[in-house]
């Protein structure tokens, strides 16, 4: 007897509809094999589902027991098949008769003893299942929030294999879960950190604001213990605040790659991810014989923040050159290729010297002249130019860090940069997503037009700094924005003038 039932894999983040099938045949010797290209976690599923099933009062078949996962020629991982598979096995030899199986999409990690674990991906599985007119999904208990975020399906939990079986065969009704994707954001949209707590450093916030207005990405030259770490950090709360769409996406980043937290549905503020200077390549940009996110891709929608830049590898460093100008990354493999989101803020940090004190007055710095050319240099210049600004980070006086009052709050910073997100929205068209730090050549040109003071400015930086053409490009970027925040329609010679003012590493190389 045949049975089948609907389960999913995962291509990236997008959700693939997998069939399982199982064939008990009435003759023949005992065993059970898996076929459809299955990796070793899918291969031992087996011995899972059949103390599971033993343990929950079902028998294994003794008869031979084909399990076919199809399509065929598309690689399979992970423990995600037990459940369907254990189910499917019940229905083929005959124990239970289903009623309407085939309208749910199934997905869970069995237990020895017929508990559902956890998974990854829900929420993909959630939408795949709305995509296909699916009745709904079953998933485990802990997972059935995070997929109810998707609405117009029903989000059956369970805790075993006793209740999927009970509720696909019509002898256990259970509730489907409900959520109030408002009530999450309004719970969840809250930040624990915010630039009142930083004492000082007020340019520095002012370079945050023109990079969280335009988008641009960012890079803080300080001595150890100037604030780099915290004022990155604290980037997120002057940030707009994530849209339903961004979130969802930014989610299910998260859940395929298996780091979204326990008991959360919907990442409601802008992730932080801030990756040790050891991490490969592979863990930066996504890798793996079945690609997998990466830290650039886990910071979309966010903030990527790399400390201690110049200690990363060269190849690791320069792997986020496609990131940086596409807001993907593509991994390509024998058998398949997986496109990730990744368009982030990236907000870097180095002290300007290898003993880290070239630029504070209050500690003698050992370094030679070529020993922090040598540090310098490890950051390519191609890299450079992708980088919008470049903002020293001083150390804090005594009177400043003990001062009694607050810092500039994150709240009066996010409205100005809500403020020039308005303009930009309105000079791009309201569906667009185009910010500043994103224009392309022909819409440079466009928007970025300078009189004839600006152009005098500008061509001065470009002789005596020899910037290249991507610096040029960025240096009217973030022109534009800083008279958005000004609230000027055109850009004006003061605002060029800050903007090359940001172009620091190009006067020290």
């Amino acid at each position: 007897m045949i049975a089948r039932l609907n389960s999913v894999a995962f291509n990236g983040i997008e959700a693939v509809p997998i069939e399982v099938e199982v064939d008990v045949a009435r003759r023949g010797f005992a065993g059970a094999t898996i076929v459809g290209l299955p990796d070793t976690a899918v291969k031992e599923s087996i011995e899972r589902v059949r103390s599971a099933m033993q343990n929950s009062g079902y028998q294994f078949p003794r008869n031979k027991t084909v399990i076919n996962l199809a399509p065929a020629d598309m690689r399979k991982e992970g423990p995600i098949f037990d459940l369907p598979i254990a189910l499917a096995v019940c229905f083929a030899a005959g124990d239970v008769v289903a009623e309407g199986n085939g309208n749910h999409i199934v997905a869970g990690e069995l237990a020895l003893d017929g508990r559902v674990r956890p998974i990854r991906g829900s929420l993909s599985a959630a939408m795949l299942a709305k995509q296909q007119g699916a009745r709904g999904v079953i998933v485990p208990a802990p997972n059935a929030r995070e997929a109810a975020v998707v609405e117009g399906i029903e989000v059956i939990p369970v805790t075993c294999l006793t209740e999927a079986i009970g509720f696909l065969s019509g002898q256990l009704p259970i509730e489907p879960v409900v959520v109030d994707v408002n009530e999450l954001f309004a719970v969840s949209s809250q930040y624990d950190c915010d630039f009142a707590d930083v004492r000082g450093q007020e340019h520095v916030k002012r370079a945050l604001t023109i990079a969280a207005a335009g988008m641009h990405n960012l890079l803080l030259i300080g001595p150890p213990g100037s604030g780099k770490t915290m004022l990155a950090k604290r980037l997120p709360t002057i940030l707009p605040p994530l849209t339903l769409e961004e979130s969802l996406e930014t989610t299910r980043i998260h859940s395929v790659a298996g780091e979204l937290k326990s008991g959360v549905a919907l990442l409601a503020v802008r992730p932080v991810r801030a990756p040790h200077h050891s991490a490969s390549t592979a863990a930066m940009v996504g890798g793996g014989t079945i690609p997998q996110a990466g830290e650039v891709s886990l910071a979309h929608h966010g903030v990527l923040f790399l400390d201690e830049f110049p200690e990363f590898s060269r190849a690791t460093l320069e792997a986020l050159r496609q990131p940086l100008e596409d807001g993907e990354v593509t991994i390509a493999r024998a058998h398949t290729t997986a496109r990730f989101p990744a368009a982030f803020v990236l907000v870097s940090a180095l002290n300007p010297c290898p003993c880290g004190y070239a630029t504070d007055p209050r500690k003698k710095c050992t370094c030679s002249p070529l020993q922090i050319e040598r540090y310098l240099s490890r950051i390519s210049g191609p890299l450079i130019d992708r980088i919008d600004i470049h903002v020293e980070v001083p150390a804090v006086p005594l009177g400043e860090l003990r001062s009694p009052r607050d810092g500039t709050p994150s709240a009066e910073l996010r409205e100005q940069v809500m403020v020039a997100r308005d303009r930009q929205r309105t000079r791009f068209g309201p569906d667009s997503i185009l910010s500043n730090g994103r224009m392309s050549g022909k819409v440079l040109r466009k928007h970025c037009r300078l009189d004839e003071a600006g152009e005098i400015v500008l061509r001065q930086a470009m002789t005596e700094l020899g910037l290249s053409a991507r610096a040029h490009d960025k240096v009217l970027r973030v022109s534009r924005t800083i008279a958005d925040l000004a609230g000027r329609e055109d850009i004006a010679t003061e605002d060029v003038l800050e903007a090359i003012h940001y172009r620091r590493l190009d006067r020290k190389l």
